[in-house]
């Protein structure tokens, strides 16, 4: 497999438009939580954070097209109303947390003085300018940014794994399935199909015009992002696990901010005072690429719609910053608790497009896409109710029983087992209807 300065260029590229605020945030806390048992959860963490991200980028290396392609095979409405509901939710859930999160953990601990609404302000500008040159995205993001990143996560893992104690038993009892869920809020999956889409038509903008070629950079930068993410998912989670011996964290604060803290400890302890000044550059960076991936692809996907209009494409550009100064006026936490519902419907879905994608033509005709998408559908609606209803009464209690009833139902994916059956019967039933 040849590698070549271009592939590491995108690949780079890539994992940093990945590596946004829940990125950074969510794995040491996993790992703090976990304890001894933190490979375990780690496993699940990385399957739905990294395994199926890294899948995602290679059904966009064989499509590529854009997210549009993903589910045009259900039906080209159900496309359009998909890839909406998608970028609308990138705008208004990833993008506003990666300014909340760099607020929180670096703003506003250095510079109380700094309002949110100013630094949201500053912030979605500075996105903004990057998005109107996008032509320079990947060279940009990929020399210069990427490389910072990933230098001072490696001292804070390295350092932190040496010089931490024995790791001692959990606080609480956590599963493969928590730390599923736990990926499930790095919002990876949907970030592939969205983050894609922004390389292919960067490499187009880059005079490529061969598909193969196209299709094997997009590949191995694909593999070069997935074992970067890789690397410093199970890092992460480590040096949390390893560091909850010598670290007490403040019950009293919300959430993210106990998040923020553990984080932050974590790098005073693994590089010093000069640790804080590290952690600044590096969740302002990651949250920052983040963000750029996310408006770019919004305003991609747009721009094709109105007849690859550059007017289309500034005009979603600057409402999706002023929507991110706008929400990103909640805190982190909040953020994440807003979106849940959201995840757990638009994730399974999207989810089932990624495999559908990758599956060869002979396996996955438009008849299976439809039979598959549908029954997804159907069976995570009761885990999405579960975060917008009373589960003691109604509807609530109704999608309790029906969740409870589900192989895996009780750990939020009954949606798996009846997808995969439908796979697999859907498949059966087109052969024998062909064959006749």
């Amino acid at each position: 497999m040849r590698f070549n300065k271009e592939t590491f260029i995108t690949g780079f590229a890539l994992f940093s438009m990945f590596f946004g605020a829940g990125n950074l945030l969510l794995p040491p806390m996993l790992g703090y939580n976990s304890g001894e048992d933190w490979f375990i959860v780690a496993v699940g963490f990385i399957i739905t954070a990294v395994v199926i991200p890294l899948l995602g980028i290679l059904a966009h290396a064989r499509l590529q097209g854009t997210m549009f392609d993903f589910a045009k095979k259900v039906s080209p409405i159900f496309s359009i109303i998909y890839c909406v509901i998608v970028y609308i939710i990138s705008v208004a859930i990833p993008s506003p947390r990666t300014a909340a999160a760099t607020y929180e953990t670096v703003i506003h601990p250095n510079f109380s003085n700094i309002s949110s609404l100013l630094n949201s302000a500053i912030y979605f500008t500075l996105v903004l300018l990057f998005v109107l040159n996008r032509s320079k995205i990947l060279s940009l993001i990929g020399k210069y940014l990427t490389p910072l990143i990933v230098v001072i996560l490696l001292l804070v893992i390295g350092i932190g794994l040496f010089s931490a104690e024995e790791i001692t038993n959990p606080i609480e009892k956590l599963s493969f399935f928590e730390g599923l869920i736990e990926g499930y809020q790095t919002f990876d999956a949907i970030g592939a199909v969205v983050i894609g889409g922004v390389i292919i038509i960067s490499l187009n903008l880059r005079g490529h015009t061969s598909f193969e070629a196209k299709k094997y950079l997009i590949s191995r930068s694909g593999f070069i992002a997935g074992f970067g993410l890789l690397i410093m998912y199970t890092g992460m989670i480590a040096v949390g696990a390893y560091f909850r011996s010598e670290i007490v964290i403040n019950q009293e604060l919300s959430d993210d901010l106990q998040r923020a803290q553990l984080l932050n400890t974590i790098s005073l302890a693994a590089l010093g005072n000069i640790g804080s000044t590290f952690l600044s550059f590096l969740i302002g960076l990651a949250c920052f690429t983040t963000a750029v991936g996310i408006i770019t692809g919004t305003a991609d996907y747009f721009k094709g719609l109105f007849n690859n209009s550059q007017k289309i494409y500034i005009i979603t550009a600057v409402i999706a910053c002023f929507i991110g100064v706008i929400v990103g006026q909640l805190d982190f936490g909040t953020i994440i608790h807003i979106g849940l519902p959201i995840i757990f419907m638009i994730y399974p879905i999207t989810i089932a497009l990624i495999f559908l994608n990758i599956l060869p033509e002979k396996f996955a005709s438009s008849k299976v896409f439809r039979i598959v998408v549908t029954v997804t559908i159907l069976f995570s609606i009761p885990d999405c109710i579960r975060f917008v209803t009373d589960q003691n009464t109604g509807v609530g209690a109704m999608a309790a029983s029906v969740r409870s009833f589900l192989p895996l139902g009780d750990q939020h994916f009954g949606w798996v087992l009846p997808a995969l059956l439908s796979l697999v019967i859907s498949n059966v039933f087109v052969k024998e209807k062909s064959s006749k």
